[in-house]
């Protein structure tokens, strides 16, 4: 009886263990495949608006931020028939516009000058400015139109004049604006160019008005 009970544990086979190895070559084809899998659905999938930048947007252009940077862009020449205003970041400037800081009173032309106002004008900035260099007068329906540009403190300045009838409207202005870091504090005043102007006024003889003539 023990030994029919002992048999049967004896034809039982023992069991072995074995530790599978995976099969590399399958997994090398499975892995790429499963990578290209998630990488087209990602693709597929919708994406917010704002996390793909759109190819065809353009940045908007730079604004020129420095008064440094602006004083390069000084517009000469009538503004709608009228002498322009001084820009507020060139202090080294005088105009007949109200709309300047810098303001001076226009000039009156005495009768016996108003035939040949124009070349008096030239006359009297050859005989008191260096090294002028004259643009061709305009004929405007506002008026006679002259442009010169003279030596002045920090480099070259100009003089321009608009002549109707018997007034003298004018600007005076330095082309060149120096400017201390960071680029925002500009050296100069208007005092060179009202000195200038007295020297071409002078020269002429004709009436300069002022705040001092008013009181």
């Amino acid at each position: 009886m023990i030994l029919m009970s002992v048999l049967p544990l004896l034809a039982v086979p023992k069991l072995k263990t074995q530790t599978q190895t995976p099969n590399l070559a399958l997994g090398d084809r499975v892995l790429p495949n499963l990578i290209s899998l998630a990488l087209a659905a990602t693709l597929a999938s919708p994406f917010p608006s704002h996390a793909i930048p759109s190819l065809t947007s353009q940045s908007p252009p730079l604004s020129l931020t420095t008064p440094f940077s602006q004083s390069k862009n000084l517009e000469l020449g009538l503004e709608n028939g009228k002498i322009r205003p001084c820009p507020s970041i060139n202090p080294g400037c005088i105009s007949t516009n109200p709309k300047s800081s810098s303001f001076s009173f226009p000039w009156l032309i005495p009768a016996n000058s108003l035939d040949d106002a124009i070349q008096k004008l030239r006359e009297a900035i050859l005989k008191t400015q260096k090294n002028v260099k004259f643009q061709p007068v305009e004929d405007t329906p506002d008026g006679q139109y002259l442009e010169a540009e003279v030596d002045g403190g920090f480099g070259r300045d100009v003089v321009e004049f608009l002549v109707k009838g018997d007034v003298v409207a004018y600007r005076c202005v330095a082309m060149k604006v120096t400017y201390v870091y960071p680029f925002t504090t500009a050296l100069g005043d208007s005092k060179g160019q009202e000195a200038r102007l007295k020297q071409i006024n002078d020269q002429l003889g004709w009436y300069a008005p002022s705040f001092d003539s008013m009181e």
